[in-house]
């Protein structure tokens, strides 16, 4: 049992053959001991609660259940009814009453929430170390960063404690810490999952993510979690197509080699470029784009009207109980509340213009193929400058949240 790959075909391999779930529910438990990391989970189920969920499942129906039996984790700024909801902030703990809408969904698709894990506080950052609880372990490199704000999500599933995981992504946070701990990431679209009882970050940008060991797997998730949701003011009716098949050519828009961003890192350069080369064997046409115009979107992320979105969520908190908040966290959103309205129109008209730039290099494109990270931060890196580095890990994500894709 200690062996068993946690991935989603494992598990229900595993129980057509006859395994019963509360065997993988102790495996977990087992898991969580031999880590020996308190950074992951800030509420963990007790063995006891989780085995509950396990008798309320019914007999093995992948069909009607596609996630029957699997365990997931949750990050600390989404609802799980019964457990506390923190957003990485104790002074702002609260006891959910209820699921949010995407946990419901995935119970009814019989997963198993195990826990609420470690994020940077209140969804602000790409780093994971701006929380006052002790910091995830990166599953790769100890000494490097997990990545945010989704860390322990991403650390999680890394470790193979859970199957898959829910983050939450505005900038990032739902695919930088995924490339920092090699695990799949999956940002949806804008409104395809639910916000309702998730603690908002930017509510304009912010999307409920999928952590997974593979492509399968966070795919599965997300058509069990997706749903219009009327009571969620930016959720959008969409069609859930299947996975088909690779069309014959790919068009894939990446950057111009001048305008690749790695910041010295000659290692993450020369993977990018043998990866572009795999996709050229695999039959892709690279079509290179100056990317100026999106790292332009992207530096618009901190400034103007979407700090300012962010300062509206902590606005009591900043004015009541300042201490109680992360100092980097503070020093982040507190800037949102010297800006004008002006200001955040200047950032929204500027948006426009850039989207209207950029509209003609997507249209000559399917997709676009970027690093998710530039390079590597370690925690050292991060004591020595808490900001600086946060702000170069989100140079190729950053600007997808604005543009909405």
């Amino acid at each position: 049992m200690h062996n068993l790959s946690f991935d989603i075909a494992s598990l229900h391999a595993a129980y057509a053959a006859g395994t019963n779930p509360v065997e993988v529910i102790r495996d977990v438990y087992h898991r969580l001991e031999a880590a020996d990391d308190p950074g992951i989970f800030i509420h963990l189920a007790t063995q006891e609660q989780a085995l509950s969920e396990v008798a309320a499942l019914g007999p093995f129906d992948p069909l009607s259940k596609p996630l029957w039996g699997i365990p997931f984790a949750v990050k600390d700024n989404i609802d799980v009814a019964g457990m506390p909801t923190t957003a990485a902030c104790p002074a702002y703990s609260y006891e959910a009453t209820a699921d949010a809408v995407v946990v419901a969904a995935l119970r009814r698709a019989g997963a198993i929430p195990l826990g609420k894990t470690n994020l940077d506080q209140f969804a602000t950052g790409l780093v994971g170390v701006r929380s006052p609880y002790p910091i995830p372990k990166n599953a790769v490199d100890p000494a490097l960063v997990p990545g945010g704000s989704s860390s322990g999500s991403a650390v999680a599933v890394a470790r193979g404690l859970v199957s898959f995981a829910l983050g939450t992504d505005t900038a990032g946070s739902g695919r930088v810490p995924a490339a920092l701990n090699n695990i799949v990431g999956l940002k949806p679209s804008l409104g395809a999952i639910s916000a309702t009882g998730v603690v908002p970050a930017c509510r304009s940008l912010d999307t409920v993510s999928i952590f997974a060991l593979t492509v399968a797997d966070a795919y599965t998730a997300f058509r069990a979690a997706a749903g219009y949701d009327p009571d969620d003011p930016y959720a959008r009716p969409f069609t859930l197509p299947p996975l088909g098949a690779t069309p014959p050519q790919l068009r894939l828009g990446i950057p111009t080699l001048a305008s690749r961003k790695f910041f010295d890192d000659t290692v993450q350069a020369d993977s990018f470029a043998a990866a572009l080369k795999q996709l050229e064997g695999l039959g892709a046409e690279l079509v290179e784009l100056d990317f100026t115009p999106f790292y332009q979107v992207a530096e618009l992320l901190y400034e103007g009207a979407w700090i300012a979105e962010r300062y509206v969520v902590l606005e009591q908190l900043l004015h009541d109980t300042p201490e109680v908040l992360h100092p980097v966290t503070r020093q982040i959103v507190e800037q949102g509340g010297r800006l004008s309205a002006a200001d955040a129109f200047r950032g929204m008209y500027r948006l426009a213009a850039l989207k209207r730039e950029i509209q003609p290099l997507l249209d000559r494109v399917n997709m676009l193929c970027v690093p998710s990270i530039p390079t590597f931060y370690t925690l050292a890196d991060l004591q020595a400058d808490p900001i600086g580095p946060n702000s170069r890990l989100g140079v190729y994500t950053n600007f997808v949240n604005l543009l909405d894709m």
